[in-house]
């Protein structure tokens, strides 16, 4: 039975603040971990596609099906790039946002420690430049690369070549957006 507020029942048990927000937590938890499985398997993705254009160019002995390599990688590495940084944006929003409100309505110093002590490690830089070494050369080593083989193999055509130079801008951009979203750029 309810409580009467103006015409309506109200139920004695209505949701607290911080139930809501312990649900939204693990409604972005969720997310988070959906995400990070669809990034991992991209890379994986990514690498069987390389193999396959490659494996293929080389038993047709034709250098220009390399140039199918730019095309996906940026597709497959914008696609990677933008799934790390909504991981990255739900972990921040986490600590900046949830944790606090929640910690607020608790009456304690602080909820969802984990979120910001494993960003504390020692070795956390190093991990994130190594990570940023391992994708650019999954994205855009690897497909500059078969550009070059491309270029270099002696049966380059003017639309081919076209094709090529817009497909380099294009890894080369992707390169860009990588180190952007790392931090390269940034003074902290």
């Amino acid at each position: 039975m309810g409580v009467e507020k103006g015409d309506r029942d109200v139920p004695e048990q209505d949701v607290t603040t911080g139930q809501l927000l312990l649900a939204e937590y693990e409604s972005v938890k969720d997310e988070q971990k959906a995400r990070i499985g669809f990034r991992d398997n991209l890379l994986y993705v990514t690498l069987a596609v390389v193999a396959a254009v490659i494996a293929a160019a080389a038993q047709a002995k034709q250098a220009s099906m390399l140039l199918a390599l730019p095309p996906v990688c940026v597709v497959l590495g914008w696609t990677y790039l933008v799934n790390d940084e909504k991981i990255s944006a739900i972990g921040a929003y986490v600590r900046g946002e949830l944790g606090p409100r929640l910690a607020q309505l608790a009456g304690t110093e602080g909820a969802f420690g984990w979120e910001t002590v494993h960003r504390g490690d020692s070795r956390r830089a190093s991990r994130k430049a190594i990570q940023c070494g391992i994708d650019l050369l999954a994205f855009c080593v690897v497909p500059l690369a078969g550009l070059v083989v491309y270029w270099a193999g002696g049966q380059v055509t003017g639309g081919l070549l076209a094709v090529s130079v817009l497909e380099a801008l294009a890894v080369a951009g992707l390169g860009a957006q990588f180190l952007v979203y790392a931090g390269v750029f940034s003074s902290s």
